[in-house]
């Protein structure tokens, strides 16, 4: 399949007033993906060289990992100039560029915007940590210690101890909930909140579609700094800190999920209104993750899409896991709208995490293409990419030096990207990339997919397009869950269009009996079996069945 193939009208996407809703996301990590001038580090003219091979997928949007200035302690997520590009990455005129090209080419851009922190090198912190009364004094979470000279209170750092930092200048100690370098803002003030407005507008009037906003639910604080109550360990999830880390040990009620974040997301909405733009909110948060997605994207006034990290975690998803996530996600969002993830920048890439074989890697894709909500793709996972082992010495992720060995960080899910099998770097770079190309990765290389018709690169290719072309698994609604062993089946249906999904979770074959009334096999370019005698579906291992009424 040739870029050109898809420079075609989106099906009605573009027209469609809540463009959003059904979209498929690509996730670009931009420090990996390509490289356009040697240094070993990817950069925006590097992701508009490829944005014709995105479009050959046929996704709708691409969202940008961040490129603001940045000292890079987190990689980009330590922003020191919230308006301008790093110069690792480019200029604000390649931006421009890369948004032109994407706009060409039918595809929207959201951008990651990190709001509930700054770099401590952001102009705002050092003119907050000079004194107590200037006139950004305010704009941090700042706190005195206790008596005894210890922190405020019992918060925690995800990146591990305390969430406060001692600031010699103003005797007082700062709130980070990531590295002692990321100080939080305070949404208390009225000032922070406005200026970070103009900062999306800024971006906005660049043109683009919208934002992914990083760890969503994080922005306000408990004014009064209560403690957090311990958190039982029979409730202790893992999906968001690693197991390792005492982070998990507290309910996190008064350091995040503050209900004072719902008036700042309503302010924010009605500046995303104003441009036709669209937001996706990043829930970090293991125990009411899913509850808090409902509240962020209902009533039409909020963010319009939230994913949490139910899929993001380390156990495959079994049938009956599937199942309860998406009757948990009607019960708590019957309003809202999810955006599903398998793998992101953030954790173990979901083939080596689930341990997938290829027949199971497709039989997933289809699944998540069939779902109710949007859907994020992380570059590399068209590819079927693992995750990448790498040593210590190549480390670049403060999170996994500091957890190492037990939690090797992120390094691996963010290695480059493999576009050419017969070169030492992959065709990311000319020179030494920043972090290793994994060998393992060379034979999984575009070109190398590209050249075989079975390869995984097609089956998504395949699997997206099915999603575009049937309005009920974009917009439509999700009904008749049913779980029989490891088989998953529901209801699609839109506008007159009804869709029967199941999907053979296992590697035993398995049967089923098709609804009442006449249907119709599709997506047989995804393995969908069709009917056998008396309407009773066997399924092979792996295998869905896509059918639609008659």
């Amino acid at each position: 399949m040739t870029a050109q193939l898809l420079l075609q009208p989106d099906s009605g996407l573009e027209l469609h007033p809540d463009w959003w809703r059904g979209a498929v996301i690509y996730q670009i990590y931009p420090r990996s993906f390509q490289d356009s001038n040697g240094d070993g580090i990817g950069d925006l003219r590097g992701i508009m060289e490829r944005l014709p091979y995105i479009a050959s997928l046929g996704v709708d949007v691409i969202w940008i990992s961040p490129f603001f200035t940045s000292p890079m302690k987190d990689f980009g997520y330590d922003v020191s100039d919230y308006c301008d590009v790093d110069p690792m990455f480019g200029t604000l005129s390649d931006f421009d560029a890369l948004m032109a090209t994407a706009h060409r080419l039918g595809i929207k851009v959201l951008i990651d915007l990190v709001l509930s922190h700054s770099s401590d090198q952001h102009p705002w912190f050092k003119e907050s940590r000079s004194s107590r009364d200037n006139p950004r004094a305010n704009w941090y979470v700042w706190a005195d210690a206790k008596p005894d000279g210890t922190p405020p209170n019992n918060w925690l750092s995800i990146f591990g101890g305390s969430a406060w930092a001692w600031d010699a200048t103003r005797l007082q100690y700062y709130q980070h909930n990531f590295l002692s370098s990321q100080p939080d803002l305070n949404f208390h003030e009225p000032q922070v909140q406005e200026e970070l407005l103009n900062v999306a507008r800024f971006w906005l009037e660049r043109g683009v579609n919208g934002f992914r906003l990083d760890t969503i639910n994080f922005y306000v604080h408990d004014y009064e700094l209560r403690d957090n109550p311990p958190l039982p360990p029979e409730r202790r999830n893992a999906s968001i800190a690693p197991a390792v880390n005492p982070y998990n040990h507290q309910e996190h009620i008064y350091d995040k999920n503050r209900p004072e974040n719902l008036e700042f997301l309503r302010r924010f909405r009605a500046v995303l209104d104003t441009y036709d733009a669209a937001a996706v909110g990043e829930v970090g948060d293991a125990q009411r993750g899913l509850e808090i997605l409902g509240e962020y994207t209902s009533g039409g006034d909020k963010v319009q899409m939230c994913y949490a990290f139910e899929f993001l975690a380390a156990d495959p998803p079994s049938a009956a896991r599937f199942a309860a996530v998406l009757r948990h996600v009607e019960h708590v969002a019957p309003e809202g709208w999810a955006c599903w993830a398998f793998s992101n920048h953030d954790v173990m890439r979901h083939i080596t995490r689930w341990n997938l074989s290829p027949a199971a890697a497709r039989v997933y894709t289809t699944l998540m293409m069939c779902l109710r909500g949007s859907v994020c793709l992380y570059q590399g996972e068209e590819l079927g990419l693992q995750e990448a082992d790498l040593h210590f010495d190549d480390l670049q992720d403060p999170y996994g030096k500091q957890f190492w060995p037990e939690y090797k960080g992120r390094d691996g899910c963010r290695t480059p990207m493999v576009w050419l099998q017969d070169n030492q770097n992959g065709g990311f770079s000319h020179g030494k990339p920043w972090l290793p190309v994994a060998r393992e990765h060379l034979n999984l290389a575009v070109d190398a997919q590209e050249r075989a018709p079975d390869a995984l690169l097609h089956h998504y290719r395949r699997a997206i397009s099915f999603r575009r072309a049937h309005r009920a698994l974009m917009r439509g609604s999700i009904g008749k869950l049913h779980v029989s062993g490891d088989v998953l089946s529901f209801h699609r249906e839109e506008a007159g269009e009804e869709l029967f999904c199941a999907f053979n979770l296992s590697h035993e074959p398995a049967s089923l009996y098709l609804p009442e009334g006449t249907w119709v096999t599709v997506g047989q370019e995804l393995n969908s079996s069709g009917s056998g005698e008396d309407g009773i579906v066997h399924l092979g291992p792996w295998q869905p069945c896509l059918v639609v009424k008659r």
